[in-house]
Parts: C-alpha cells; sequence; structure tokens
C-alpha cells in the first residue's frame, strides 16, 4: 500500500515508524514531516489543513490509505474532503471530530448519553464567569473551549488564579479557542489515558497510557502538551477500563451515531481515577502526544492492520495482542518551553543511539541545517524505551538522554514516578 500520515510531531514520527514495520507497507510519505521521520520515510511539503491539496496530492501519488495525525486537519474537515474523493481514511469528521474540537459539545453529549464527567458551565461574558468563579470558589478548571494545541486548560489552586485564567482567555490568550470559555468543577484522582479504536459500531480497547503535564519534576510549574508518558498505565485497571467503556465511551460512540455524526478512528478519553471509578475529563480525536511514542513502540507492525480495520469497517474481527512489557518515553524540550524558547540549536550525539524495537528517539520538532539536526519547537525529541518492566524502560530511556550532546535542551527526571 502506498500510505500518506499527515502531521510533523513526535506522534507522527512514532505512527510512521509502526507503519513502516508492516509488510503491507509499500511506500510510505508524511506530510510535512520533520528531520527524523525523513531518515525512514518520504516528506511532503504541503498545506494539510486544506482538505482540497491533500486530496490532489494523493491523486498524483496514487495513495491507498490516508492517517490524520494531528487534531487541526480532523477540524478542518480535511478526513470529510478525503472520504468524498474514496480514499480510504483513518480519522473522524470534522463534525465527530467537535468532541475534541469543542469542550462544551463533549459536555452536552456526556449529558445526551449520561457519561460521567465534572459539572460544569459554559460563558461567552466575562463578567457571568467571574460570578460563577466567586460562587464556585477554588480549585476549579477553566478551560478555552476549541482548539489551544493542548495548553488551553488552567487548573486554578485559587479564586485569583481562576480569575486571571478568565481575563486571559477572553482577552485571546488563546486566539479563537477562547472565545467561549467552559468552567469546570475540579476532580480529585489520578488522571489516565484510554485509547480506543471505533468504526462508528464496534468499539475496540487499544492500550492505555499515562501523561505527564507539568514541566518539571515533581509535578511542579506550568502545564504543557506532555513532558512524558509511559504504557500501560497500572492505574487503568481491567475493571476501570470495563467502567469506562460500559459508561463513557460506548454511550459516547452510540450518541454519536444517533446524531448522525458516527465517530472512525481513535478516540482519546482522558479519565481521572477516583475510589475505583473513572470520570470523563475530556476527549480527544487523535492519538495523544506523547502517548502515542509509548504506544506505538509497543504495538508495532501490527498499528496498522487495527488502524485499516478501523477505516475498513471491520474492527468487530480486530485483536489487539499486546505483550507483557512497559515502554517510557522521556520529552526533551527547549528550555524556557512553555513560554518562549530559542530556536536553532544544534542537537549532537543522536548519530551513535539505538534504533531498534525497545530503543528509539522519535523526533517531534526538528529540521536538517548545514546537515545537523537544529531544534525548531518547544517539545524537541521523545527519547522512548521499551523493557519487561517500567523500572527497566525507564532506565533504558534516560541511559539515551544521557548521551544526547543538546545543553539547550531539558527534561523531566522523573517520568513514571506515580507507577514506579
Amino acid at each position: 500500500m502506498n500510505i500518506l500520515i499527515l502531521g510533523s510531531g513526535g506522534r507522527e514520527h512514532a505512527l510512521a515508524w509502526a507503519v513502516k514495520q508492516n509488510p503491507r507497507t509499500d511506500r510510505l510519505i508524511v506530510a510535512p514531516g520533520n528531520a527524523g521521520i525523513a531518515m525512514l520515510a518520504e516528506c511532503a511539503d504541503i498545506d494539510i489543513l486544506d482538505g482540497g491539496v491533500v486530496v490532489t496530492f494523493c491523486a498524483e501519488n496514487t495513495i491507498d490509505f490516508v492517517i490524520i495525525g494531528p487534531e487541526a486537519p480532523l477540524a478542518a474537515g480535511v478526513a470529510d474532503a478525503c472520504r468524498a474523493a474514496g480514499l480510504l481514511t483513518f480519522g473522524p469528521s470534522a463534525a465527530a471530530a467537535r468532541l475534541e474540537a469543542s469542550k462544551a459539545f463533549t459536555k452536552e453529549i456526556c449529558d445526551a448519553c449520561h457519561a460521567p464527567t465534572a459539572g460544569y458551565a459554559r460563558f461567552t461574558d466575562p463578567a457571568a464567569a467571574h460570578a460563577h468563579v466567586a460562587a464556585k470558589g477554588a480549585p476549579i478548571v477553566i478551560k478555552a473551549d476549541g482548539l489551544a494545541a493542548g495548553k488551553g486548560v488552567v487548573v486554578a489552586m485559587t479564586k485569583a488564579e481562576a480569575l486571571a485564567a478568565v481575563d486571559d482567555m477572553f482577552a485571546g490568550s488563546f486566539g479563537a479557542a477562547g472565545a467561549e470559555v467552559v468552567i469546570e468543577e475540579f476532580m480529585a484522582g489520578e488522571e489516565a489515558s484510554f485509547f480506543i479504536l471505533t468504526d462508528g459500531v464496534t468499539a475496540l480497547a487499544l492500550g492505555t497510557a499515562q501523561d505527564h503535564k507539568r514541566a518539571f519534576d515533581g509535578d511542579l510549574g506550568p502545564n504543557t502538551g506532555g513532558m512524558g508518558a509511559y504504557s500501560p498505565a497500572p492505574v487503568l485497571t481491567e475493571a476501570i477500563q470495563a467502567q469506562a467503556m460500559d459508561e463513557i465511551v460506548l454511550p459516547t460512540i452510540r450518541e454519536m451515531a444517533r446524531r448522525g455524526t458516527p465517530y472512525q478512528g481513535v478516540l482519546y478519553a482522558g479519565l481521572m481515577i477516583e475510589q475505583g471509578r473513572a470520570r470523563l475529563v475530556e476527549y480527544n480525536a487523535r492519538f495523544g502526544d506523547p502517548e502515542a511514542q509509548v504506544l506505538m513502540l509497543r504495538l508495532g507492525a501490527q498499528a496498522l492492520d487495527l488502524m485499516l480495520a478501523a477505516a475498513q469497517g471491520r474492527l468487530a474481527e480486530a485483536r489487539v495482542n499486546w505483550a507483557d512489557d512497559h515502554a517510557l518515553t522521556v520529552v526533551m524540550a527547549a528550555r524556557g518551553y512553555p513560554g518562549a524558547y530559542p530556536r536553532g540549536s544544534v542537537i549532537r550525539g543522536l548519530d551513535g543511539l539505538p534504533e531498534d524495537s525497545r530503543h528509539m528517539v522519535f523526533h517531534a520538532g526538528t529540521a536538517v541545517q548545514d546537515g545537523q539536526i537544529t531544534a525548531t519547537g518547544g517539545r524537541v525529541l521523545n527519547v522512548t524505551a521499551r523493557a519487561a518492566t517500567l523500572a527497566e524502560a525507564r532506565d533504558a530511556a534516560y541511559a539515551l538522554v544521557d548521551r544526547i550532546d543538546w545543553p539547550e535542551g531539558f527534561c523531566r527526571r522523573d517520568i513514571g514516578w506515580r507507577a514506579l
């Protein structure tokens, strides 16, 4: 098959790596890709938010299967354009992707199907939002309604912090995403990620992971897009997965189908676990980043077969074959992230690192300049390892980190601490 993956981050590098392992793959193109992806696939510089451009590119390159990595093309309707052109496509329609693109829409779906989630209110007026915060107190959660690249959430521990977050969002800190604000009850517990494949009817539990959102060790500092992850997540026991599937995921999939907007692709349920039960924090319409990196390293070649089954409506006959192992990824980020950070610093030491089924450095924000790998983003590398135990995976990942020569970068040194 000729396969096109849309995206340029660590998630897409991990997807490309897994797809490349599968003998079904003949030609693999990633658009636009990055320096790491270019080592295993062709890269194409096209506008992945323009469905017409993507469809034309697929026709010119006889693409058989399109995998959409990030949320922005999904929200822009690229999956719709591809399907309308007769292309086999992995990823939800724009209407279904509203489960990520609008926090308020997700709450509406939860209300309709009685899925357990945090109490909430939605606002388009700062004064009304202020009054709500004053009445509810803190801790409280302030969310920009729309897509904000994983950064439009503030867990406010004080009333002053909550009011400041409301003002920032309405003032345009997150652009159009903050035109409407959702304010939620603070949920105590432990957060974990549950990944489900669905063809619109059948749902297949794909795997679990746990992310580390705070920038610094000990879960301190500002929220980020994710500073590391591990899989599986021990907090998501089989019993809790079954409860989440029965009370949250399946009711959501049925409600989306009932509305005439069936959901096809990967559904990422962020869950809060407390006293043996899960409540929904949020949905994402794509694989998590950096959770995809640990999932793909563990899944390997079968990831393509599973995504094809979802796209072709064959999930009822699909099975996930998990080894009894663990994977852990450490994000190396540019100093200053998630605030302002310099670009263009040179990363050395990558050439001598192993790249196999147990060790991979996935590139998230890199380019090649004058023959050298340089940092072009905030989160730059995902240093990933797989082993029989989580402790061994952690040690192997940090051993790789210590061989990378990049003084302008930093990472957390405690990824996996909750499970360990």
